[in-house]
């Protein structure tokens, strides 16, 4: 149930329109409370007179006008603003990060204060009457639309400053790295778990209709189901992973369960067309790796981005360090009963360097970069398993530059980068040869 909602409030973020809808709604309700408090003869006495607007009928339908008018504009230069934003960014940094822009509550703010004062502006406007039609000139809610104008000054200057930092790649490489730090958060067990036992098999399998990419899975309801069985699931699939109409997604021992089992398991299981963070721990790596490998793309040429994504692959793998991950297996009563594909710490490493070793190949800065990150995450990594992984992939990147680089110079620079990070890891490795990833 957790993860559904958590699902469920992610999606929320992905749509645009929902902070703006809310603040044209409260701006609706704001401008009902003044004009009835007009209407009521609260003038605002107490108030200073030179705070209150003071014109007849005239000067108030020409400051509403003008406020409305000026407003929806703005509005329009605001919204295409933001859509040149997402265009040079999904040019320079990939489509899927458009969903960081998308998601910017700044953004969405900026303009619902613009449509909220113009909504406000148009329906206070609608209640000025001239003498021959009685008389009635809402001071108090011309006021406030005076105030909401100001307001929306302030808001121009300010989004036009959040936009500029909203593009610089810096910035978005931080607000990825905010998740991926949330990401390896969730994957961190309180406590250390006993080694699991290996998941059974010959269990039958579970298929369900529907196809599309697996957003959130709730776990625990369906452990709590395995436990009131007498069942136990064998996950296939996790969250990020794109499912196929007919393909099983899980086996169920004992067989017999299996048709009990996919009503479950269509419950449990959110899909959607595109992949969500809320349960997805590659989620944010992917996004980084995809930023580092544009940045190295023949098009861009701009081994200091990659640079960047790195060091917060870094410091990721430095806050993992030693910290047991979460079990991949659910237990009832003492009785494994959900077996799930977990992504462990070889994984996650894979995920992050080896598209950017790949693609980075040509660069002296990024695989000399990458070797320093590697020896920083030894300095403080202790479990055997992971200390290995990261010699392989240190060793693998030296092949690769073997294998790409031209310059003499630069092979012996990654060379001697390679050397101190074994003379610091306390081991000595095979020379890697070609590079075979």
């Amino acid at each position: 149930m957790r993860a559904t909602l958590r699902e469920r409030l992610e999606a929320l973020g992905d749509a645009f329109w929902l902070r703006p809808a809310l603040l044209v709604a409260a701006a609706l309700v704001l401008s009902q409370f003044a004009i009835a408090a007009e209407a009521a003869g609260w003038t605002g006495a107490s108030l200073p007179g030179g705070w209150i607007f003071q014109g007849g009928e005239a000067g108030a339908r020409s400051m509403l006008g003008a406020i409305a008018s000026s407003t929806i504009g703005v509005a329009g230069t605001t919204f295409s603003i933001t859509v040149a934003a997402l265009s040079l960014a999904s040019g320079q940094m990939g489509p899927r990060l458009l969903r960081n822009f998308v998601r910017d509550g700044g953004n969405q703010v900026a303009l619902g204060i613009f449509l909220g004062t113009f909504v406000y502006a148009l329906l206070v406007l609608r209640t000025v009457r001239a003498t021959d039609e009685g008389a009635f000139v809402p001071h108090l809610a011309v006021t406030g639309a005076i105030a909401l104008a100001l307001l929306c000054v302030g808001t121009l200057v300010w989004f036009v400053h959040h936009v500029a930092a909203g593009i610089n790649v810096e910035t978005v490489i931080g607000l990825v790295h905010a998740e991926l730090r949330d990401t390896v958060e969730r994957m961190v067990a309180q406590e250390p778990s006993p080694d699991p036992p290996p998941a059974p098999r010959g269990g039958a399998p579970a298929c369900i209709p529907g196809g599309g990419y697996l957003r959130a899975l709730d776990e625990e309801a369906l452990a709590d189901w395995a436990a009131e069985a007498g069942a136990t699931l064998v996950l296939r699939a996790r969250p990020g992973d794109h499912l196929f109409p007919g393909v099983p997604v899980a086996e169920v021992l004992p067989p017999e369960a299996a048709a009990a089992a996919t009503p479950r398991l269509e419950a449990a299981m959110t899909l959607g067309d595109r992949r969500a963070a809320a349960q997805d721990p590659e989620f944010a790596v992917r996004q980084l790796a995809e930023i580092a490998v544009r940045a190295l793309s023949p098009g861009i040429n701009d081994p200091f981005t990659a640079i960047a994504v790195l060091d917060r692959f870094g410091d990721a793998l430095c806050r993992l360090a030693n910290r047991p991950l979460r079990s991949p297996v659910q237990w009832r009563q003492g009785r494994a009963v959900l077996f799930r594909r977990a992504v462990d710490h070889d994984g996650l490493l894979d995920a992050m360097l080896h598209m950017i070793r790949q693609n980075g190949r040509g660069s002296a800065a990024v695989l000399i970069r990458l070797m320093e990150v590697l020896e920083a995450v030894l300095a403080v990594e202790r479990d055997p398993a992971r200390r290995a992984a990261l010699h392989r992939h240190a060793a693998l990147a030296l092949a690769a530059g073997r294998d790409g680089l031209t310059e003499p110079d630069a092979v012996r620079d990654l060379e001697a980068a390679f050397a101190r990070l074994e003379a610091g890891g306390g081991r000595a490795e095979l020379d890697p040869g070609p590079a075979s990833a």
